[in-house]
């Protein structure tokens, strides 16, 4: 169950992960697949919006094919296939931003345009505990940012203009 905007869970900086390899690891991070493929929406989660205050965070793989123009904005089927990003520390912002769009699941109906970096670089550990640092820009440097935010305790409703609420499911 993804939480909502109200729990104060989604306030607080989230604790680092001490062991990525561990059970306990696999386990929140199975939770959040679970939880991210199940909205039909989710291209990102962080832990702290299943209630569990840790630093990770996951992105679906199919995102890329958003970012390129590639894919149909309807896939039939998406592929249960993520990246996992671990005690996350973004070391370089873009100079250059963008305002766009954004929702979230942890609060539902409501979108507004936040302004983002348009690239970064970020330093993360994945699930089986490799440290990794890659640049990534446009769609995938703007979900990074959206997720490390959960990370800090702040919402994008935080950043956001121009707020929107849709009473009803799109």
């Amino acid at each position: 169950m993804i939480i909502q905007k109200e729990n104060k869970i989604l306030r607080l900086i989230a604790k680092k992960i001490i062991d990525a390899k561990s059970a306990e690891t696999r386990t929140l991070i199975n939770r959040l697949a679970e939880a991210m493929f199940n909205e039909p929406d989710g291209i990102g989660i962080a832990a702290p919006q299943i209630g569990e205050s840790f630093q990770v965070f996951l992105i679906a793989k199919d995102l890329l094919s958003l970012d390129s123009g590639t894919s149909e904005k309807k896939p039939k089927e998406r592929k249960r296939d993520y990246y996992v990003f671990i005690n996350p520390l973004v070391e370089k912002l873009s100079r250059k931003k963008e305002n766009d769009i954004e929702g979230c699941l942890s609060v539902r109906r409501v979108y507004g345009e936040v302004l983002r970096a348009q690239k970064l670089t970020i330093e993360y550990f994945d699930e089986t505990g490799k440290k990794h640092k890659r640049g990534v820009s446009r769609l995938f440097a703007r979900v990074i940012q959206h997720e490390t935010d959960h990370l800090n305790g702040m919402l994008f409703i935080d950043r956001a203009k121009k707020l929107r609420t849709f009473n009803h499911a799109s």
